[in-house]
C-alpha cells in the first residue's frame, strides 16, 4: 500500500505572523520573488514536471542576466557556468546532487538557490550534525497519538525529505557528512528506489516526478564521516571550487555584504574597497602559502580563510563604523576581525599571523595604515 502525505502549507511553519519583510534573512524564495515571478513570466522553455522554471531560467536566475523586458537578474553564484548547468541538469534527471567542496564556497547558498527556483520552496531542509536521528531523514511519530491509538497515519510525522516525495520537490540536506554513517545510509534506499518503507503501517511513500535531492559535504572541517561507496554512487557530484581570482572574490563578497548589510539596515561605506581588497588579499595569501607577486613563500594557518569568512569580517567592520565610527570602514574596523578569522590555534597561527605581518604587511605601498591597525590588536 502507498501512503501520501498531505501537503503543509509553508505559512504554517513560519514563526509567528512575522512576514518574509521582517525576516532576519529571508528565505531565498521570499527575497528574490519579484525576480523569480519575472522568470515566470517570460520562461518559454521546456519545464520538467513540477518545476517552477525550465533548466535555462534556474540557471539564468543563479548565474544572473537581463531579459527580454528588460529586468535584471543579479547573479547569486560567481563561478563557472558550465558548473550551474551541470547541477541543473543533475536535478532534472533522477540522480541527486551533491555540492562538494572546501567550508566558504557557497554549497548551501547554491543549494537555496537551486531548491527556490526548482520548486519555489527551499525550507525542506535537513540540517546534518552529529546528533541527526534517522527520523529526520525518514520519519518520526506523535508519541501521545502512538501511545493512545498505536501506529497510523495520523501518528506519523513526515520528515522534510517524505514530504518532498510525497509533493514533487526538491529536498536539501545540508552538511551530509557530518550525519553519522548509518544514518547517512538511510538515504540509500530514497535515492536508488525512489521510495521510503513504513514498514510499522505496512505502506510505503513513492517519490512522485519532481522529486530530488541535493546535498552539501565538505571533507575539510574536522568530525566529518565519510560517505559509503553505495551512497556516493547515488549522487551525481559537482565540485565548487574558491574563486578563480581575487577580482572574482572580491566581487562576491561586496555583493554579499552589501545584501546583508541592507537586511541588518546597516548604513552604506561611502567606499569600501579598499579595505575589502586588502582582507581578500591576505585570506588568498594565507590560505594560497604564497604572497600574489609569488616571490615570497608563507606558512598557512589552521583555519580555512574561506569567502564566507571574509564576508563575516566585512559586515563586522562595517557594522563597527556605522555604531562606532565616522560610517567609512577602515583598517581599524576589520583588523580584530582578521585577526579572529587566522589565529584559530592561539600558539601556531599567531606565530604564522605575526611572521605574515612583518614580512609582507609591513613592506607594502599604501598599507601602513592597515599593518598599525593589526598589530595593535594582535599584541
Amino acid at each position: 500500500m502507498t501512503v501520501s502525505v498531505e501537503p503543509t502549507e509553508k505559512s504554517a511553519v513560519s514563526a509567528g505572523d512575522q512576514s518574509a519583510a521582517q525576516a532576519l534573512r529571508p528565505h531565498a524564495e521570499d527575497a528574490f520573488a519579484a525576480e523569480l515571478a519575472s522568470l515566470a513570466k517570460q520562461d518559454d522553455r521546456p519545464r520538467p514536471e513540477r518545476w517552477r522554471l525550465s533548466p535555462w531560467a534556474v540557471a539564468t536566475y543563479l548565474l544572473g542576466g537581463t531579459l527580454p523586458d528588460g529586468t535584471v537578474i543579479t547573479p547569486k553564484y560567481v563561478g563557472p557556468r558550465r558548473i550551474v548547468e551541470v547541477a541543473v541538469t543533475t536535478l532534472a534527471t533522477d540522480r541527486a546532487l551533491l555540492l562538494l567542496g572546501v567550508p566558504g564556497t557557497a554549497k548551501t547558498w547554491v543549494s537555496e538557490h537551486l531548491a527556490a527556483a526548482v520548486s519555489g520552496d527551499s525550507t525542506l531542509l535537513v540540517q546534518g550534525t552529529a546528533g541527526t536521528p534517522e527520523e529526520a531523514i525518514r520519519y518520526g511519530w506523535n508519541y501521545a497519538r502512538l501511545l493512545a491509538h498505536g501506529p497510523s497515519r495520523d501518528a506519523l510525522v513526515p520528515s522534510p525529505v517524505m514530504r518532498a516525495m510525497s509533493e514533487g520537490m526538491t529536498a536539501r540536506v545540508e552538511e551530509l557528512t557530518r550525519i553519522p554513517a548509518d544514518v547517512q545510509d538511510t538515504l540509500i534506499t530514497i535515492l536508488s528506489e525512489k521510495t521510503l518503507p513504513i514498514p510499522e503501517l505496512g505502506q510505503e511513500v513513492q517519490a512522485v516526478r519532481g522529486f530530488n535531492l541535493i546535498a552539501t559535504a565538505n571533507d575539510r572541517d574536522r568530525g566529518v564521516n565519510d560517505l559509503s561507496s553505495a551512497l556516493r554512487r547515488r549522487f551525481n557530484t559537482v565540485v565548487l571550487p574558491l574563486p578563480e581570482s581575487a577580482e572574482a572574490e572580491v566581487d562576491i563578497v561586496s555583493r554579499r555584504v552589501e545584501q546583508i548589510g541592507r537586511s541588518l539596515d546597516l548604513p552604506a561605506a561611502p567606499d569600501g574597497s579598499d579595505e575589502i581588497r586588502r582582507i581578500v588579499t591576505v585570506f588568498r595569501e594565507l590560505r594560497g602559502g604564497v604572497t600574489e607577486d609569488g616571490r615570497t613563500k608563507l606558512k598557512s594557518p589552521s583555519g580555512t580563510l574561506s569567502t564566507a569568512e571574509a564576508i563575516s569580517v566585512v559586515t563586522s567592520g562595517l557594522a563597527l563604523a556605522a555604531h562606532f565610527g565616522d560610517g567609512v570602514l577602515r583598517p581599524s574596523d576589520v583588523a580584530a576581525g582578521i585577526l579572529g578569522a587566522v589565529v584559530r590555534d592561539p600558539a601556531a597561527d599567531r606565530v604564522i599571523w605575526q611572521e605574515y605581518l612583518e614580512a609582507v604587511v609591513r613592506e607594502r605601498d599604501g598599507w601602513k595604515d592597515f599593518y598599525r591597525a593589526c598589530r595593535e590588536v594582535s599584541v
